[in-house]
C-alpha cells in the first residue's frame, strides 16, 4: 500500500480531530487574558468543587497542587446538551476550495471545524453533542450523546459535507429547524452555522422555526457565517464578470465597481436587521468572517455554557 497516495486522496481535512484539538488548545492558551481565567486548569477531568456537596470525590492531591477544591468527574457524567446544526447548500461551498487547511477555508469548511472545536471542548466537559446536517433536504441527524465512538463518526460526517457535490443545491432551513426542535427531547444549547442565504420570505419562516426551538426551551445562537471580502465588502476587479447564483443557477453580467455603493448599504442593513430580529426573540446573533479567528466562536459557547442553566 502506498500510504502517501492514499493521504493525498483523502478528501475534506485530513485529520479533523487534529485540526480541532490545535484550535482549541491555541484557544484555551490564551484565556488567562480573557474573563475566562482558570477555565483551563484541569478542566478536561474537573469541575470546581460546590459547598454542599459529597467530598467523597474531591481530588485532594489537587487541592494540595492549587489549593483549590476540585471533584473529579466520571464518564457517564453530562451536565449538558448541545446540538449543531450546519447549513450544507451549494451557497456554504463559496468560495470553492481545493485543499482544505486552517489557512484554507470556505463557509461550511469553517463552520465544520468551528463545531468540531466546540465538539472537542464538549468531550473534554463530558457533555452531550448532537449534529444535524441540511440543506434542500435532511441529510443527517443524531442525538445528543458522549461517547467517543459518537464523537468520531459526528467528525466524519462533519468531514464528508465538505466534499459532497453542491451543484445548485438550495436550502430549507425553516423547514428543518421545525424538525430538529420536534426531535430534541431535552433542553439543550443550540448552535446553528449558516450564511442566512434566503428570500424574505423564507427569511420570516425562518425567525418563526427559530421561535419554536425557544419555545421549547432551548438555547439558541445563531452563528452567521459569510467571506467580508466578497460578500460583504464586494471586492471583485472592476472588469465585467459574470456572477452566478450558486444554489439557483441564474446570473448577471456587469461590473462589480457599478453597484459595489448600493450593495454595502445593502448588505449592512440586512446585517442590522438579522442582529435585531434575534434581539427581539432572545436569540444570540453572531456574525462570523471565515477569514478571522475561532476564538469568537469559542468565547461564545463558553459565555453561553456558563450562562446555561
Amino acid at each position: 500500500m502506498d500510504i502517501q497516495k492514499e493521504i493525498n486522496e483523502i478528501k475534506g481535512f485530513k485529520n479533523l480531530e487534529l485540526l480541532a484539538k490545535q484550535v482549541v488548545e491555541g484557544f484555551i492558551s490564551g484565556l488567562h487574558k480573557s474573563p475566562f481565567h482558570g477555565f483551563s486548569a484541569e478542566f478536561a477531568e474537573h469541575k470546581i468543587y460546590n459547598p454542599g456537596e459529597s467530598t467523597k470525590h474531591i481530588d485532594w492531591k489537587l487541592f494540595a497542587k492549587t489549593d483549590k477544591l476540585y471533584t473529579k468527574r466520571y464518564e457517564e457524567e453530562t451536565n449538558l446538551r448541545c446540538h449543531l446544526i450546519i447549513d450544507n447548500s451549494s451557497s456554504m461551498h463559496y468560495p470553492n476550495v481545493k485543499d482544505f487547511s486552517i489557512n484554507s477555508l470556505n463557509k461550511i469548511s469553517f463552520s465544520a471545524l468551528a463545531a468540531a472545536a466546540i465538539m472537542n471542548l464538549l468531550k473534554r466537559q463530558r457533555d452531550a453533542v448532537g449534529l444535524s446536517i441540511y440543506s434542500n433536504e435532511y441529510e443527517y441527524y443524531s442525538s445528543e450523546m458522549a461517547s467517543e465512538r459518537h464523537h468520531q463518526q459526528l467528525l466524519g460526517k462533519l468531514n464528508d459535507s465538505l466534499t459532497d457535490d453542491r451543484k445548485e443545491v438550495g436550502t430549507k432551513t425553516f423547514t428543518y429547524l421545525h424538525e430538529i426542535a420536534d426531535k430534541i427531547k431535552r433542553r439543550s444549547m443550540v448552535f446553528l452555522f449558516t450564511d442566512m442565504f434566503q428570500s424574505d420570505a423564507e427569511a420570516e419562516r425562518l425567525f418563526e422555526a427559530l421561535q419554536h426551538l425557544k419555545y421549547n426551551k432551548h438555547e439558541v445562537v445563531l452563528f452567521h457565517v459569510y467571506d467580508q471580502e466578497k460578500e460583504v465588502d464586494f471586492d471583485f476587479s472592476n472588469r465585467p464578470k459574470r456572477f452566478v447564483d450558486v444554489e439557483t443557477g441564474d446570473h448577471i453580467n456587469l461590473y462589480a465597481e457599478n453597484i459595489k455603493e448600493n450593495y454595502e448599504v445593502a448588505v449592512k442593513s440586512y446585517f442590522n436587521e438579522l442582529k435585531l430580529r434575534c434581539g427581539q426573540y432572545r436569540i444570540k446573533y453572531v456574525p462570523v468572517d471565515i477569514k478571522e479567528s475561532f476564538n469568537s466562536i469559542l468565547t461564545t459557547y463558553l459565555i453561553e455554557r456558563q450562562n446555561f442553566a
